[in-house]
């Protein structure tokens, strides 16, 4: 009698198929709530029950392992609420090859932690200082074409990308495993996120010129043309020394000090 090998594994009654589209549907919508059930001493360790809890049933057909697998995800989980969604279609996967008898327990637990850390860098650098700065300042700077529609105009392309990056995340960690993080690589996300920085000094830049405009016209002075330029150069200065690694930050200070200067003595 022969040893089964994994291709005959799979076809035992035991081993899986993958798991069925509205199941990674579900999975991927409740990953959306991680952050829910946050608490100070498991941190998100309940969201990330919640979002796996429809697939137990279609990876383990007896109890017992299902609640295995369940206290397997008791330990203390923490990462970006947005990049978890990563980590959840990986722990899909090797749950998968677990269940298929193709790869031990122990590879879903190195998995998670893992990545934890340097996955919430990554959401943290993207989505909290590129992704939000840019479309806030192009939202603040469309208010002068939109008006109160401006907001919506953040809302809609805040979310455009944030839930299409969470749904690609999903997908590429549920079909390659740790191989996600070589998929995130080929996207360059640090080069987008210099990118967004830029985009929102630009977005930042206009809307100080146009203020500039509206209460000099307001106050009939002559001024305002001078005042306005000054702000788009300030811009345009702020974004070529953010392209060349200057701290985001120093920009920032250094702009804020030089308009506190304009205006004390101008």
């Amino acid at each position: 009698m022969t040893t089964p090998g994994p291709t005959q594994l799979e076809l035992l009654p035991t081993a899986p198929p993958e798991l069925p589209f509205w199941t990674l549907v579900r999975v991927a919508f409740r990953s959306l709530f991680i952050q829910a059930g946050f608490s100070p001493e498991a941190m998100q360790t309940l969201g990330l029950l919640y979002a796996l809890a429809p697939a137990w049933p279609h990876l383990y057909a007896d109890e017992a392992s299902r609640n295995a697998a369940v206290r397997r995800h008791l330990t203390p989980f923490n990462t970006h609420p947005y990049a978890a969604a990563a980590l959840v279609g990986g722990i899909l996967f090797y749950e998968l090859r677990h269940a298929r008898h193709q790869g031990p327990a122990e590879d879903i637990a190195r998995f998670k932690t893992t990545l934890m850390g340097p996955l919430a860098a990554l959401g943290d650098g993207f989505f909290w200082l590129s992704l939000r700065p840019a479309t806030g300042a192009i939202g603040v700077a469309l208010i002068p074409l939109m008006g109160v529609w401006a907001p919506l105009a953040f809302i809609i392309a805040y979310n455009a990308v944030h839930f299409a990056a969470r749904g690609w995340l999903f997908v590429a960690g549920y079909r390659h495993g740790s191989g996600v993080v070589a998929r995130l690589k080929e996207l360059k996300v640090p080069t987008w996120s210099n990118r967004l920085r830029s985009v929102a000094a630009a977005a930042a830049a206009g809307m100080g010129a146009w203020v500039a405009l509206r209460f000099g016209a307001l106050s009939g002075s002559d001024s305002a043309l001078y005042v306005s330029g000054a702000s788009f150069g300030l811009g345009v200065i702020g974004v070529l020394l953010v392209e060349r690694n200057v701290s985001p930050l120093a920009v920032l200070y250094g702009t804020a000090a030089l308009a506190g200067l304009a205006g004390v003595f101008w």
